[in-house]
């Protein structure tokens, strides 16, 4: 079964086409970027899993045009993998939000279109867009089953006293306020398949998940449910990011706000823009670039990855407390797949939680699924790679197989 998997931004499009063998398994067959959708000079770059690569330039005035052209880059006979359209079975959405309205992921109908509709206010940046691709699609091929997989269905498993805000209950009565957490897809992923390499059933086990990237966020997750995670009602609360602000005293945000004579929109362009990482150092959103100027004594540069480590390791000793203790914590995401540094800061002093850990072992290996503790650390650290796309392929495989 041949799969295209879309992530339409407001302005690009990624993809891929798997070719899906089992439950578990697929194939890339191809895989790609469309840039610059409703702007001059548009981009289509494309490249085949045997090394195949071909790029095009021409104006791309919307997702209908930008998707015409994976179309046509995956049927070409020069740099294409298909040769009818017939042969992509189906097609994976991702989507940013589904609100309270999805637990998991669906089928596209009428119905799941308006709830995603009803969510653009609670994402509008994404939402729109990802809404736009399905729309899309219906076009340029009618008859092909889509199915949509939501960021934050997996967090709907959270108690009520886990999402709520310390707000008047009536605002989440009147418009649904409350944290329903990002990078679900993720955190089920890999939560799954980090204790499928230590010989684990992960719907038994404690798991601190922690996604760390230019976007982050961690995840407490108890035999295979979402307990709790950092990001809220928006991906910027939570953890330090690379441009967000996470966590911060929202009295100090008015007062700012205030004495800065900030618009709401001057507000919002700070907290996701201009603060984390960056804000800190002045410097970079960019953990490399931080390291590199840390390590030539810019003073602001340490502070700022001492910051992002601390309140990781905040979280991981929150969410210990919260389900009563810890099996595994995991790493993924760029950082936390790359960054050798930051897994060392965050797991030093750790060996209260039962973390015996391998600083040599650590220090060596990058971007490898990998255990990171020593023989009989009673809780396990795991470095694991994270593959969103296949998670779509493979809940798409799973609704479409249901439909016959």
């Amino acid at each position: 079964m041949k799969i295209l998997v879309l992530n339409c931004g407001s302005s690009s499009i990624k993809y891929q086409l798997l070719s899906m063998s089992g439950a578990e398994n697929a194939d890339l067959l191809a895989k790609g970027i469309v840039e610059r959708v409703g702007i001059t000079n548009g981009e289509l770059k494309h490249k085949t899993e045997d090394g195949r690569k071909y790029s095009f330039t021409t104006d791309i005035p919307d997702h209908t045009r930008g998707i015409d052209l994976i179309l046509d880059a995956l049927l070409s006979s020069e740099h294409g993998v298909i040769k009818n359209a017939e042969d992509i079975v189906a097609v994976g959405h991702r989507v940013a939000h589904g609100g309270q309205y999805f637990k998991e992921s669906a089928l596209v109908t009428e119905e799941v279109k308006d709830r995603i509709e009803e969510c653009i206010e609670l994402a509008p940046l994404h939402n729109p867009a990802n809404l736009k691709g399905i729309l899309a699609m219906e076009k340029l091929l009618p008859e092909v089953p889509q199915v949509v997989v939501f960021d934050t269905s997996f967090h709907q498993s959270m108690e009520l006293k886990s999402f709520l805000y310390g707000l008047p209950y009536e605002y989440y009565e009147k418009y649904k306020i409350r944290r329903y957490g990002f990078h679900g897809t993720s955190h089920k992923f890999v939560a799954k398949k980090a204790c499928n390499l230590v010989g684990w059933n992960w719907e038994e086990k404690k798991i601190i998940s922690c996604h760390l990237g230019n976007g982050a966020s961690i995840a407490a997750i108890k035999n295979g449910k979402s307990v709790d995670t950092s990001m809220g009602f928006t991906p910027v609360e939570g953890l330090i990011m690379g441009t967000r602000a996470g966590d911060l005293d929202l009295g100090a945000l008015l007062f700012i706000a205030e004495k800065e004579d900030l618009t709401i929109q001057d507000t919002n362009n700070m907290i996701n823009k201009r603060s984390g990482l960056l804000g800190i150092s002045g410097i970079s959103s960019d953990m490399r670039d931080l390291e590199n100027a840390a390590k030539e004594g810019n003073e602001r540069a340490q502070l700022a990855l001492d910051m992002f480590s601390y309140r990781v390791k905040k979280y991981i000793g929150s969410y210990s407390a919260a389900m009563g203790g810890v099996d595994m914590v995991l790493f993924t995401g760029g950082i936390g797949e790359n960054g050798w540094d930051t897994r060392r800061d965050i797991c030093k002093d750790m060996e209260y939680l039962g973390i015996d850990f391998d600083v040599e072992l650590n220090n060596k290996k990058r971007s490898v699924d990998l255990e990171l503790t020593k023989t009989g650390s009673r809780t396990k650290v795991v470095m694991v790679s994270t593959d969103e796309e296949l998670v779509i392929a493979q809940d798409t495989q799973k609704i479409v197989s249901e439909l016959k």
